[in-house]
């Protein structure tokens, strides 16, 4: 179905659940479809942003003034389609980073997984089973003076292989917004059950610089404490400050250090956000997190090109922790209610 609006001079064109908006007068901000691809562009900051619904809701490109401040080594979306893996801003749930066993705990009550089904990895389960999914619906990509955005939705508990491995039926919905060259990413998770459902989800977003090369970045880290980990990649409940990891928290050279951890008593404003972030150069990415995201996870291999600053719920196995009584802020939606938080990637410097 095909719609034309002469005023206020704006062109809609709907296509099964996507409204695509495509100004006739240059305005600042703009959302459009491009077959698999909805963009978001700011003008006036000379940014863009690329997501893909089609592979797990991920935005693979935030582009200023030319320059793509997310890692995503492919050539094409069809190359990416065929063959996806963890790049761009990756969601994981229902869990995210890794589990203790192959099972979670919830309510007191221990929920095995099913191995045969073959959806969860072991024997340390790691970031979900949703990551790449094709099951993600567009519900509203608009545009207007004041920013440029695409809502999704998730609709969980119509799957029942996901249902099999995490009896509770939710609802997500994600919206990237571009505003003022920020990128917003608001999460909601809605629980249609009857029971309580713990919130474990988190993001895996693959950052880089293109000023200088990643040894010769610095990083600010808003964060008081390090979770010390098992070989497993799990915490073991052990913290220490972390001075232990970043004499100067505040701006710390990237160069000798390899990077695999958990932080969190995060320092949050005023509005109970904080931040963190990468430096170069001139280029700067302040990683802003809202109050409801926890704990953070710095990955950073000494030698890659990148850097994941993951906004996280909970620490990573926080589930299986909160029920030994080792992690004490883990968050759950109670039945009918909703959970919601954003973070914001504001690129500057460039």
């Amino acid at each position: 179905m095909r719609a034309t609006v002469l005023k206020p001079l704006l062109v809609f064109t709907i296509a099964g659940a996507l409204a695509s908006v495509t100004p006739a007068l240059a305005q600042q901000y703009a959302a459009r479809q491009n077959g698999d691809i909805v963009q978001l562009q700011d003008a006036q900051a000379q940014t863009t942003v690329s997501i893909v619904p089609s592979v797990g809701n991920i935005a693979f490109e935030l582009r200023v003034k030319g320059q793509n401040v997310l890692r995503w080594p492919y050539a094409s979306v069809e190359e990416f389609k065929s063959r996806p893996t963890m790049s761009g801003i990756p969601f994981m749930g229902p869990w995210a980073n890794r589990l203790d066993e192959t099972a979670f705990y919830a309510n007191g009550k221990k929920y095995a997984f099913d191995m045969t089904l073959g959806n969860v990895r072991g024997p340390i389960p790691i970031h979900g089973f949703v990551t790449t999914t094709d099951q993600w619906q567009v519900v509203d990509a608009s545009a207007d003076a004041a920013s440029a955005w695409v809502t999704s939705r998730l609709e969980f508990s119509r799957q029942p292989m996901w249902m099999k491995q995490w009896p509770f039926a939710h609802t997500i919905e994600m919206t990237y917004r571009l505003e003022d060259g920020a990128l917003e990413v608001r999460t909601t998770i809605t629980n249609h059950s009857a029971e309580a459902m713990p919130v474990a989800i988190g993001f895996h977003p693959y950052y880089q610089l293109t000023d200088s090369p990643r040894d010769e970045w610095k990083i600010a880290v808003g964060a008081r404490t390090h979770w010390l980990l098992a070989p497993t990649k799990v915490p073991t409940g052990e913290t220490e400050p972390i001075e232990k990891i970043f004499p100067n928290p505040q701006a710390t050279v990237l160069r000798g250090l390899d990077l695999d951890d958990d932080f969190d008593d995060l320092v949050r404003d005023g509005q109970g956000r904080a931040t963190m972030s990468v430096i170069g150069k001139s280029q700067r990415l302040d990683l802003v997190l809202g109050a409801n995201y926890r704990s953070v996870v710095i990955w950073s291999p000494k030698d890659r090109d990148f850097i994941c600053v993951e906004p996280m719920a909970g620490i990573t196995d926080a589930i299986n922790l909160a029920h030994r009584g080792v992690y004490k802020e883990l968050q759950s939606i109670p039945p009918g209610g909703t959970w919601r938080e954003s973070f914001w990637v504001r690129p500057s410097g460039f």
